[in-house]
């Protein structure tokens, strides 16, 4: 028997004016978002989903279709009625009350015992690690420290779906980096359902269990952080996703022919006819360039990185395509502007996009 998903979307369509002046912010979406995983719902401002989280919270109802909670349907259930609690942007937390009250203050809300209370904050305070800023205001918290006191507060009633609204876009590169592992951490030792929604690749791709691509109010891919990054299906998630070459190519079903009629091996099922080839620029392999087999190139510009140097480069036929290798720690030269060389693409890394 297969386990009731956490939450379920069915043919959702969230309009918002009336007439021919109505946007769809959502425009027929479903998806299954499973018992115990960490799913993101990653797109660009404006793609849907921080509307479709507002709709899991009920903080909007959808023009048509359905949402589920473990099998309920509560599609029109007010917030309050829903075991779904949200952390969003702000952390809206209070800022007379102390760490302790603040994780705390839900639950007292709800009328649960004070033995209890007291009992559920210092387990929540544990399991963020800020048991020894427990009597310190709020106000007097740094950014990161603040953000865990919102999270707790969040799943001190043991909510059965969290809802995370880009919660970490108020902090700076390190410290972000660093909540990234604390909340995949989180998710993993409470075991409680996360739907996380952001703009950035690198989030997604560090935390999530499943990713949900969106464009313009439509799902455009779900799958693992790998398949959606080694297999993208349209042009736009492999755009979105990390850095990519699109290459022209001619397909007879069993192999691709691209730049100056150089051939590799077609996925299985790709069609016959045009299609549109992408190689991730790290699958693309400098040689020499009279190496049998190789295409010829150009070297048009050279980027370093630290740990990892970018080639952007000219094929024959005048395609422009990116290269990522590893730095040369030995202190070797790199490839200069205007050098002639040869590209190979790594076995298997060219994926044919649908459109």
């Amino acid at each position: 028997m297969s386990q009731t998903n956490a939450v379920e979307a069915r043919n959702v369509i969230k309009a918002f004016g009336q007439g021919d002046n109505a946007v769809r912010a959502l425009n027929d979406v479903s998806v299954e978002i499973r018992q115990g995983e960490f799913f993101t719902l990653l797109g660009p401002s404006g793609c849907g989903k921080t509307t479709l989280l507002r709709l899991i919270a009920g903080f909007e109802m959808p023009s048509s279709g359905t949402i589920l909670l473990e099998g309920q349907d509560i599609t029109y259930l007010p917030p309050n009625k829903r075991p779904v609690n949200t952390v969003f942007q702000s952390y809206a937390l209070f800022p007379h009350l102390t760490v302790a009250q603040n994780i705390g203050f839900g639950l007292q809300m709800q009328g649960r015992p004070a033995a209890e209370v007291k009992e559920t904050t210092a387990r929540m305070l544990a399991l963020v690690k800020l048991e020894p800023l427990a009597n310190r205001k709020t106000s007097q918290l740094s950014g990161g420290q603040q953000q865990r006191v919102a999270l707790a507060r969040a799943l001190a009633p043991q909510p059965k779906v969290l809802l995370l609204d880009e919660p970490l876009s108020a902090l700076d590169l390190k410290l972000r980096r660093e909540m990234q592992i604390e909340l995949k951490r989180l998710q993993t030792e409470t075991g409680i359902t996360f739907i996380f929604v952001t703009h950035d690749q690198e989030e997604a791709l560090t935390m999530s269990d499943r990713i949900g691509v969106m464009s313009a109010g439509k799902l455009q891919q779900v799958g693992t952080p790998r398949e959606i990054y080694t297999r993208p299906l349209n042009r736009f998630v492999a755009s979105f996703i990390g850095e990519t070459n699109f290459l022209p190519a001619s397909s007879d079903g069993k192999s691709l022919t691209v730049a100056s009629g150089h051939q590799i091996d077609a996925p299985a099922g790709t069609r016959s006819g045009q299609v549109t080839v992408t190689v991730r620029p790290e699958q693309v392999k400098i040689t020499a360039a009279n190496e049998p087999g190789s295409l010829p190139a150009t070297v048009r510009g050279v980027v370093y990185f630290g740990t990892d140097m970018n080639y952007q480069l000219h094929l024959a036929d005048g395609t422009e395509i990116e290269a990522c290798v590893v730095s040369d720690v030995t202190g070797e030269a790199a490839l200069t502007a205007g050098q002639t060389i040869g590209v190979r693409f790594t076995p298997g890394a060219a994926q044919v996009l649908e459109d």
